[in-house]
């Protein structure tokens, strides 16, 4: 007889290769309010950048934000693209009676989904439990491997739990003050 596990076992630090081809997908706004929220620092999304690359083959690297009502974020926005990031900017919505909505779990979705067949890692830097469906779809049908960056802190536990490899974003190496 066999063991029977209610959920797969993970072996963290898997085996990263020089030709596996990876998509890195930030979710900046969720990087942002954590590192804000737990050190009161930015993170050092050029160190996330490298780590999440690991001297393999980057495809894309996609930085996705929200524009508040003004224009201050724009020398942030510049920033992250002069770090090898494609930012893709969507405006806050605001809502009759002042409630505020500004999240990319769509796009970043559709985005990983319609690149997944030219890759064979996706690094999301995100810990919003919203994206587990993505990371079982990724995994089970075109057999991606999906590694998470984020603050354990923050982090969903069962999106740290299907993923293929986790790495701790609260490490000093990756936030600024």
């Amino acid at each position: 007889m066999g063991v029977a596990y209610a959920t797969p076992l993970r072996y963290t630090n898997m085996i990263k290769h020089k030709d596996q081809r990876v998509a890195v997908l930030v979710d900046v706004s969720n990087m942002y309010h954590s590192a804000k929220n737990l050190y009161k620092k930015r993170v050092n999304f050029k160190e996330v950048l490298k780590e999440a690359v690991a001297g393999r083959q980057l495809i894309r690297a996609k930085a996705y934000a929200v524009r508040a009502e003004n224009d201050e974020e724009i020398p942030f926005f510049e920033a992250l693209s002069g770090q090898g990031f494609e930012v893709v900017i969507k405006d806050l919505q605001i809502f009759p009676g002042g409630a505020r909505k500004a999240d990319w779990d769509v796009g970043i979705s559709v985005d990983a989904i319609s690149m997944s067949n030219k890759i064979d890692v996706v690094v999301l830097v995100t810990g919003d439990g919203d994206y587990l469906p993505l990371v079982e779809y990724l995994q089970r049908t075109n057999g991606c491997l999906v590694e998470v960056m984020a603050f354990r802190q923050t982090a969903s536990s069962r999106l740290l739990d299907a993923a293929d490899d986790f790495i701790n974003l609260s490490d000093k190496r990756f936030l600024f003050k």
